[in-house]
């Protein structure tokens, strides 16, 4: 019996629960709306969720990962890019929105339509290819059994590789 979508998000939830894993949050970036348009961006917390890869599963929710910013105070220091300069105003309005120096915040997330995958459409990564649950881990990877997928992440989340 191939079990759905929803069926292994449950019992990935309630393995990681038991095991006390640990967890990454959530972010929003917000602009405040001022006539002078003074007040910097802010990044606020928007919950939690373990990340297993390309996913993101929260308490009631599974969420397509986005992009991910540590948050810190970049301090005053010249930048050898535009880019550079950009990632740390990210990283800067993760800490003006109350996040600790350092913790990893995601942003950009979406989040997945369980439902819509059952009746056979694709939701971020996932889809159902022969019927079987599955999802595409990179956009250059194919889909792989969605069941294998979790077991692996799991386990690489509960028992990082040394060094890691």
């Amino acid at each position: 019996m191939v079990d759905d979508a929803a069926t292994l998000l449950n019992a990935a939830r309630a393995r990681l629960a038991a095991a006390d894993a640990p967890r990454e949050r959530l972010g929003e970036i917000v602009r405040p709306r001022v006539l002078a348009g003074l007040r910097a961006p802010k990044i606020v917390p928007r919950g939690d969720a373990w990340r297993l890869g390309v996913l993101l599963v929260g308490e009631s929710a599974v969420y397509a990962a986005g992009n991910v910013v540590r948050a810190g105070d970049p301090g005053r220091r010249g930048f050898a890019s535009d880019a550079a300069r950009a990632r740390a105003e990210v990283a800067a309005a993760a800490t003006r929105g109350g996040f600790s120096d350092g913790e990893t915040v995601h942003l950009d997330w979406k989040a997945l339509d369980l439902v819509a995958l059952g009746r056979g459409e694709r939701t971020g990564p996932l889809a159902l290819v022969d019927g079987t649950p599955s999802i595409r881990w990179s956009p250059a990877a194919g889909h792989v059994p969605l069941a294998g997928y979790l077991e692996e992440r799991i386990a690489l989340l509960l028992q990082p590789p040394q060094g890691a």
